[in-house]
């Protein structure tokens, strides 16, 4: 693996995307964690960076900086499970719609190692404002019981 440069398509003045087709999909590489007392930074830009990687080192003295930033390593507030994305309908509707090597493409580089390396998914229950269109399962007042559920073939074909 390692990484693979955006191949880029323009719209416009400055709207660009990175095409990811059955033949070819860009990839960050793998996450290696900087040393000790460095960071290791992604960015993207209008001028053409994706995920574009960089590395330095945390400063114990202020010289002019341009950006301060303060950590307190002893102040623990939340701990993260991990990264992720929604499966919507229309994700799946999207994702389902491409080749199926794309789709293979396009989901390595959510979740291998050499791409994102997504570990939670949220599906919505029932329909969201990513839908075709509305729906439950089970419209039935009081249905306590749930004896009129089901699963839509949204659900079951898509997600």
């Amino acid at each position: 693996a390692g990484a693979r440069p955006c191949s880029p398509k323009f719209f416009g003045r400055d709207a660009m995307v990175c095409v990811c087709s059955a033949a070819y999909c860009d990839a960050p590489g793998p996450t290696v964690l900087p040393a000790p007392g460095a960071y290791a930074k992604y960015e993207s830009s209008k001028a053409g960076k994706r995920l574009e990687r960089s590395e330095g080192t945390f400063q114990r003295s202020l010289r002019a900086p341009d950006l301060v930033l303060t950590l307190d390593a002893t102040q623990r507030f939340q701990k993260i499970k991990g990264f992720g994305g929604s499966i919507t309908d229309a994700a799946a509707i999207n994702i389902l719609s491409l080749p199926e090597r794309a789709q293979e493409h396009l989901l390595r580089s959510y979740f291998s190692e050499e791409g994102l390396e997504y570990n939670l998914v949220r599906i919505p229950m029932a329909s969201c404002d990513f839908s075709l269109h509305a729906y439950t399962y089970d419209d039935i007042p009081y249905d306590f019981e749930l004896q009129h559920f089901s699963l839509r073939d949204e659900d079951t074909k898509l997600k």
